[in-house]
């Protein structure tokens, strides 16, 4: 059989290639790797965790490109295009590139049989190799014992955060969750937690392999006012920092991570206090409490569990009055859909229900069965016009937002969350 000739054609070969979207172990990742011959000799940054990895990812990535250092870095899911995942120096990898990756890949993979996100990670690795980097970023996709990237030893690991999420592969328990992402650290390495109450089970088992632990609250922290904020470490102190660009309020957590992972490796990594102060001042992650141009203001956020969704709910609270809250709201069937409604009931007026494609989608109608579990039904406004609560389904995000966009005031605001499947969608809408 033919090589595929474009990226599109060698996206859907990889899709078809395993009966399984997920498949939990690293045995057969890690012989592939082994016979690609995927090694570094440039520093490498693991970054795991429920909720903040993409923020502390960035904030890294923005921070080393600022201090002049040639970046890779990975992450997952993308929101409008398969490049996204692979950046090198900010931009990201080519069609050509990647394909070139995908065919080597390909070629070694012989009889084995690998899941999406383990050949896609494979050859991104490849590629970074193949790229003279000065460091490379890695975001874990799920959990982190058996998930693909860990089949590299990073020099620092994070986790950014410990939380309910993907419980059918991770465990029900923030015990277990915790165990899980604790297997990204390495013996000697440093391993930073973010976390402010993290699990018993992340601390032993660092303890256990012998790890270099750093606990927030212990071993780094920040403090701050409405103008700046300071970064305090083991032997370092970052004063007089402006805030990042990134919006929400755990972003000065994600933000004192990342300086300790810098911390951390600042014997190979130098960076300056102005790189830092750059790199902050200019850091970009669509989607993520995103604000759009206009009005009436809409938001993007891809929360799409209880622990991000009321970080989202909070960061709502902070924005100020807004006449109506109007949601667009779109999630798979594999996650705490109950949850999520629970944090953000309080916050919404108008629910513009968008069924998600595909075997993990949920139905328009499957939502509004579990806001109605929720107590969440259509309202009439009381006596005094105010506090109506509508509910509708629609065939797809894009025709919800739109019904959004028609039903919403200029003093309204429109939220778009639960899911990178919602989110893109509307980034897709909105730059057509």
């Amino acid at each position: 059989m033919s090589s595929p000739q474009s990226l599109t054609a060698w996206l859907t070969l990889i899709e078809s290639l395993h009966p399984k979207s997920i498949e939990m172990g690293l045995e057969r990742v890690r012989a592939i790797k082994e016979k690609l011959g995927v090694q570094f000799s440039c520093p490498v940054i693991t970054v795991g965790g429920t909720n903040g990895k993409g923020s502390t990812c960035a904030m890294l990535e923005a921070i080393l490109l600022q201090a002049g250092y040639r970046v890779g870095c990975y992450t997952s899911p993308h929101l409008l295009h398969f490049n996204e995942r692979a950046r090198i120096n900010g931009a990201p990898a080519s069609d050509a590139a990647l394909c070139e990756q995908f065919a080597a890949v390909e070629a070694a993979r012989g009889t084995v049989s690998l899941t999406y996100f383990e050949f896609t990670t494979l050859a991104i690795l490849r590629l970074f190799q193949h790229e003279a980097l000065d460091v490379v970023i890695l975001e874990v996709g799920l959990g982190g014992r058996l998930d693909a990237v860990n089949i590299v030893d990073a020099d620092c690991s994070i986790v950014t955060s410990v939380d309910l999420d993907h419980m059918d592969y991770l465990g029900a328990t923030r015990e277990q969750i915790g165990w899980e992402k604790a297997h990204i650290y390495r013996a000697g390495k440093p391993a930073i937690c973010c976390d402010p109450a993290p699990p018993s089970s992340l601390v032993q088992q660092a303890q256990k392999i012998g790890a270099d632990l750093w606990l927030f609250g212990r071993d780094f922290n920040y403090s701050g006012d409405k103008q700046q904020w300071n970064y305090g470490g083991r032997h370092q102190r970052r004063h007089s920092l402006a805030y990042p660009a990134l919006r929400g309020v755990n972003q000065l957590l994600n933000a004192s991570g990342a300086l300790a992972v810098l911390e951390a490796l600042q014997q190979r990594l130098p960076v300056s206090q102005q790189a830092v102060r750059q790199g902050l001042a200019q850091v970009e992650l669509p989607g993520r409490f995103q604000t759009l141009a206009g009005r009436p203001t809409v938001i993007l956020d891809v929360a799409h569990n209880p622990h991000a969704a009321a970080v989202l709910a909070q960061n709502l609270d902070s924005m100020g009055f807004y006449a109506n809250t109007h949601a667009v709201f779109g999630m798979l069937n594999d996650k705490d859909i109950g949850g999520v409604v629970q944090q953000l009931a309080g916050a919404i007026d108008h629910w513009h229900l968008a069924s998600l494609e595909g075997p993990r989608g949920t139905r328009a109608e499957q939502l509004q069965s579990i806001l109605a579990a929720q107590g969440l039904v259509a309202q009439a406004p009381d006596k005094s016009g105010l506090h109506g609560r509508t509910i509708q389904c629609y065939d797809s995000p894009a025709q919800a937002f739109a019904r959004a966009r028609e039903c919403a005031h200029e003093n309204d605001r429109i939220l778009v969350f639960g899911s990178f499947h919602t989110v893109a969608e509307i980034m897709a809408t909105n730059k057509s």
